[in-house]
């Protein structure tokens, strides 16, 4: 029997978007055909609550050679739902991108060009974004802080997931083992000649985005957290500034003792100086929290992520255990 070998493959995190898929699969599809190279997409589940799970399995069942479907037992979220496919695909390109089809899918050709010219990462940038306004804004705000703080990740736009990888990249990330981890930055990390395209941006035709303020948050300490010593480099840098400006501070306080004499108008400055190095303080320990909370999550050395199923060409269903009959119990020596 030959093995199907694809030369591409998709990977896409699935969670709620029952309303996307069919929309997704038809352009998806007709893109790949008419690239005219064999490709594999591999769909993974991300504890949707919705009909997605029903409408993966009807997808598979169309193309059960192309399309593969990883059912996690929960949300474990989307680099988690990108890795589990990481560690599964059979393709020498690899592309990633979301189930909401802001990025079309008709964009893939131009990643693959990219690739198949000597380029073991391809990132991306949005063009003319169908977002929000405070979208933009924060996009836009944090793009600005992620280049100060990490200037050695070059890219113009990490929060678009349309993007493309070399095999031996997609190993090593799949590989690292991490419980929390930003995938774009991470393959900078490994990569030895990146390059950045632009692609088109669309806005969500269905559905609700899956990232509310709360994750837009945790994404970005996962981003600074993960790759990065700049929060504590620049605590550490307070820290020194703070305690000497105390120190003459004090010894002001102690010459103005001793040519004024006591006195008690400086009460309320001394308390707001208080309640600032106070914040200050708290600020800096919540930083050293988000460090000590991933080392805490990695230490544990729990699963990544949990894999109920897997629809695949060739899968073999679990064994189901026979009870023993009269036909099929050994016979006994003595009779």
């Amino acid at each position: 029997m030959t093995t199907y070998r694809p030369y591409i493959s998709v990977v896409i995190p699935v969670h709620n978007e029952q309303e996307n898929l069919e929309e997704l699969y038809t352009r998806l599809t007709k893109t790949l055909d008419s690239l005219g190279k064999p490709y594999e997409i591999v769909l993974t589940n991300d504890g949707s609550t919705d009909r997605s799970s029903d409408l993966l399995k009807e997808l598979h069942d169309r193309r059960p050679h192309q399309i593969r479907v990883i059912e996690f037992n929960g949300n474990f979220g989307q680099h988690m739902a990108i890795m589990a496919g990481f560690e599964r695909v059979r393709g020498e390109i690899i592309i990633t991108m979301d189930a909401d089809l802001q990025n079309p899918p008709e964009e893939i050709p131009k990643l693959v060009a990219a690739m198949e010219a000597g380029h073991d990462v391809v990132n991306t940038h949005r063009e003319s974004r169908q977002d929000s306004l405070w979208r933009l804004a924060v996009s836009k705000l944090h793009n600005k802080f992620r280049a100060l703080m990490m200037p050695k990740l070059k890219m113009e736009d990490e929060g678009c997931m349309l993007r493309a990888y070399s095999r031996n990249i997609v190993d090593l990330m799949a590989s690292t083992g991490e419980t929390t981890t930003f995938i774009p930055a991470l393959a900078l990390n490994y990569a030895s000649n990146p390059t950045e395209v632009g692609v088109a941006h669309a806005p969500r035709s269905a559905g609700t985005s899956n990232y509310n303020l709360y994750k837009l948050i945790r994404y970005n300490f996962d981003l600074v957290t993960g790759f990065s010593l700049f929060p504590l480099q620049v605590f550490t840098l307070i820290g020194m500034t703070i305690s000497f400006l105390s120190f003459c501070f004090v010894v002001f306080l102690m010459l103005r003792r001793l040519i004024v004499g006591p006195e008690v108008e400086g009460v309320f400055t001394l308390f707001a100086i208080v309640f600032f190095l106070i914040g200050i303080v708290l600020l800096g320990l919540g930083v050293v929290g988000e460090y000590i909370g991933r080392i805490y999550q990695e230490v544990r050395k729990r699963p990544r992520f949990v894999v109920r199923r897997v629809l695949e060409q060739g899968e073999v269903p679990k064994a189901v255990p026979v009870m023993p009959t009269a036909d099929t119990l050994p016979l006994h020596p003595n009779g």
